[in-house]
């Protein structure tokens, strides 16, 4: 299957990181579906010419790599569990093929927006330096006890599409760890529609619409939290674990 994927992916259009700077979209509607990497095949076959995609260093499915910040009461958990409508994610993300690192801050105000704000760093710091901790209270107007949660790490591409501002990542291969927990996924795909406002318009959509695929609430971080700590309140997540679980089966 693998194979097939580099297969499909290497008969888009590319486009490159400056030529993306139009479509960057920090202040933005996210929209996710999740499916299974099989579906993914048949649907990049029908939208190839809809859209370009990211490459970099003549690569196309790029890895990532992430460590994510929550309190020891784990706030940032328990606020997305509880629905809170005003919520912060606190990460550090390296983009492997350009070995770049950086400070990110995702923001969800009430109106179903994300603003995204970041810093670049030298390298994943698992204690934060004064230069980043003073950044993350200068963007979110607290002062948070953090301490590193959780890493992960994924392969993503990334689309453009050709006509509309539109962004989309798809993510394969997921996996968590802390310490000697570990959690992969295996044959899941998170696809997430980064747009202005949702547009039901959008080629992907329309074609997973067409597949009775429909917009999914879930969070990486949630789901990673889920897989390595037990004891976590989870009641609200368990029908997004059965699906995700029915999925990697």
């Amino acid at each position: 299957m693998k194979q097939q994927l580099e297969h499909i992916v290497n008969n888009f259009r590319a486009i490159t990181l400056g030529e993306m700077d139009s479509v960057s979209l920090m202040k933005r509607t996210d929209t996710k579906f999740v499916i299974h990497e099989k579906d993914l095949i048949s649907v990049l076959k029908e939208v190839k010419d809809e859209y370009r995609i990211l490459e970099i260093d003549n690569q196309r499915i790029l890895t990532y790599s992430s460590l994510y910040f929550d309190t020891p009461s784990k706030k940032f958990y328990h606020d997305h569990h509880n629905r809170k409508v005003n919520r912060t994610k606190i990460r550090m993300r390296k983009y492997l093929v350009s070995n770049k690192c950086y400070l990110e801050i995702k923001q969800k105000d009430g109106k179903g927006n994300t603003n995204k704000t970041r810093i670049p760093v030298e390298d994943f710091e698992p204690d934060l330096s004064k230069k980043s901790l003073e950044f993350i209270q200068n963007t979110t107007k607290q002062n948070f006890d953090l301490e590193p949660i959780i890493w992960n790490q994924f392969n993503r591409m990334m689309l453009v599409n050709t006509k509309a501002k539109e962004r989309l990542t798809i993510d394969i291969d997921l996996s968590f760890k802390q310490n000697s927990s570990k959690k992969a996924y295996k044959n899941l795909v998170i696809i997430e529609v980064k747009q202005q406002r949702f547009d039901r318009t959008s080629p992907i959509v329309q074609k997973l619409k067409q597949r009775q695929i429909n917009p999914y609430k879930i969070s990486k971080y949630c789901i990673g939290m889920l897989s390595i700590y037990k004891g976590l309140k989870y009641n609200r997540f368990k029908k997004k674990l059965i699906k995700i679980n029915k999925i990697t089966a």
